[in-house]
């Protein structure tokens, strides 16, 4: 397939890398223009673009970057783009640790639906559940005892199924995660957010997320990554996802 990926942050390059990989043709974009992705895109053997070269005759869209950067893209972006090509959003909200205060996120609407209004168009949320670093380097072939998993939602029933495909490619277990609304079942500090589970735990920490709980643990997180100090090891983040997003009634064993 032909991949637009607009963001070359930890997410969007580990996702290109993986996807060149599983034999896909890769183009890479980012705001700053063709010239400051060019080097990363030799590297891989993907195709440095501007974001609408990126998105141009695109079989799927990768979003990989920050929540409220989304409002920077231009206007009228995705007009040409034909209503089946997926748009998937990776992205994660954090006030206080990255991103200014959204009101309708605040209120309670699912980041991912905030994301599709500010697109006008639907949107697949994927790849936000899972560390740079599990992506990178914690991938296994499919039917793997250990293998991993990544939540995927949306309303499109094929759009999801093109995408849940493309986790499988890279070496991860996909799991329907519901409707765009359902989201917000995968947001930071959900029992399912960024946790190194497998499928059968990631369906089970989906099905246990309160949302209003996951809302004030996201605000500690600030305080406790400075408790595990400037330089944490991955395992160390695993842990204290782990034992910070749990609830009453969900084990991580």
């Amino acid at each position: 397939m032909e991949i637009g990926i607009i963001g070359i942050g930890n997410i969007g390059v580990t996702l290109a890398r993986r996807l060149k990989a599983a034999g896909h043709n890769i183009r890479v974009a980012n705001s700053k223009g063709p010239a400051a992705v060019v080097h990363f895109a030799n590297e891989i053997g993907a195709t440095a673009c501007d974001v609408k070269g990126a998105i141009a005759r695109a079989d799927v869209i990768v979003l990989a970057i920050p929540l409220p950067a989304m409002t920077n893209l231009p206007a009228n972006l995705f007009d040409s783009v034909p209503l089946h090509v997926p748009v998937v959003d990776t992205s994660n909200y954090y006030p206080g640790l990255r991103d200014p205060r959204i009101p309708e996120i605040d209120a309670g609407m699912p980041e991912s639906v905030w994301v599709s209004r500010q697109l006008r168009r639907p949107v697949i949320k994927a790849f936000n559940n899972i560390l740079a670093y599990s992506l990178a380097h914690l991938g296994l072939p499919e039917g793997s005892p250990d293998r991993l998993a990544v939540a995927v939602a949306g309303d499109d029933d094929d759009d999801k199924q093109t995408i849940m495909e493309l986790v499988n490619q890279i070496g991860f277990d996909p799991v329907n995660a519901g409707s765009l609304q359902d989201s917000w079942r995968q947001q930071p500090s959900t029992p399912a957010y960024c946790c190194d589970y497998g499928a059968q735990m990631m369906r089970k920490g989906l099905a246990a997320a309160i949302k209003e709980e996951a809302a004030v643990k996201r605000d500690r997180m600030p305080e406790l990554f400075a408790k595990l100090g400037p330089t944490p090891s991955h395992d160390e983040v695993v842990a204290m996802n782990r034992a910070a997003n749990a609830v009453a009634g969900f084990s991580s064993r």
